[in-house]
């Protein structure tokens, strides 16, 4: 059984890394998943506070990957009709995502244009209405960071805690 958590729990954080990247994988999830398998082996201890902190800011980091893009948006002067755009244009690539093969670009893309297009729609002069998009795209890379530290965090523990079993 121990080898099974190993294994599985390996599998996991490097699934987290992966979704930190990919979208349409849930990274965060998947990293707590690993570190949390890894806890159940005999010999490694992690107290419950420190799951509970874990779990939260995984939660924390995967829900925020999703509205960054939207106050990027609105940080780099974007109406409310461009974050409802980056919203929007982050489902359609989400939605894309599930049907081609360009998932990266669809979901890098969508909340781009969305901003773009809504800040047009709100009659936002092109110079601003690139901006407001570029504000995205800044937002949605903070979130894609935020997702790869947490991910490579889970990591550390996990290969910390299994390199302490040896």
């Amino acid at each position: 059984m121990i080898y099974v958590l190993i294994v599985v729990g390996i599998l996991a954080v490097l699934m987290g890394l992966v979704g930190a990247i990919v979208p349409g994988i849930a990274g965060p999830p998947f990293s707590y998943l690993g570190l949390l398998l890894v806890s159940f082996i005999e010999g490694v201890e992690h107290s419950v506070w420190f799951l509970v902190i874990m779990g939260l800011i995984g939660a924390a980091a995967f829900v925020l990957d999703y509205l960054v893009p939207i106050w990027g948006t609105k940080k780099f002067g974007g109406t409310k009709k461009g974050m409802w755009g980056s919203t929007i244009g982050l489902l359609v690539g989400l939605t894309l995502t599930t049907f081609f093969n360009f998932a990266f670009i669809a979901v890098l893309a969508g909340p781009f244009f969305g901003a773009y297009i809504g800040e047009r729609i709100a009659k936002t002069p092109n110079k601003a209405a690139w901006k407001a998009a570029a504000g995205s795209l800044v937002g949605f890379l903070i979130g894609t960071s935020v997702k790869l530290v947490y991910a490579f965090v889970c990591i550390f523990f996990v290969v910390r805690d299994l390199i302490l079993l040896i």
